[in-house]
């Protein structure tokens, strides 16, 4: 079995770095349906081009996020999700009044991260479990 990784490079690192990362509406909502769960994967992709980050998967449940994504080590898998976060939080909450009055954010302020391959499928089960609750 051959796989051979394809690196990419900014001007100082080459690197190879793919994340599986979840997150879910506050209360664990399901909210993330129709045309805001269109609207937001139109966001999540722009925010993913500006800061030079491959969209491999994204799969939008109504009460959570899953997406894999490629992305520079430098710029950091946590200013892309906030960013992320951030922006869509916003312009859904804008665009969609049913949002804002059952929520009183959009998103809860954690997530889930685990670079490709790392997290057994116990783990992420027992994250998005947790969520039901906060």
């Amino acid at each position: 079995m051959n796989t051979k990784v394809a690196y990419k490079s900014n001007r100082n690192v080459y690197y190879s770095c793919k994340y599986h990362v979840i997150w879910c509406p506050k209360y664990r909502r399901k909210v993330l349906v129709e045309a805001v769960a269109e609207r937001l994967a139109t966001i999540i992709r722009e925010v993913c081009q500006e800061h030079q980050a491959d969209v491999l998967s994204l799969e939008i449940m109504p009460d959570h996020v899953h997406w894999l994504v490629e992305g520079d080590p430098q710029f950091g898998i946590h200013r892309l999700v906030r960013r992320i976060k951030g922006r869509s939080s916003r312009l859904l909450r804008q665009e969609f009044s049913s949002l804002t009055t059952r929520m009183p954010t959009l998103w809860t302020k954690s997530y889930f991260v685990s670079t490709v391959g790392g997290a057994p499928l116990a783990v992420i089960k027992q994250y998005l479990e947790n969520q039901k609750h906060g």
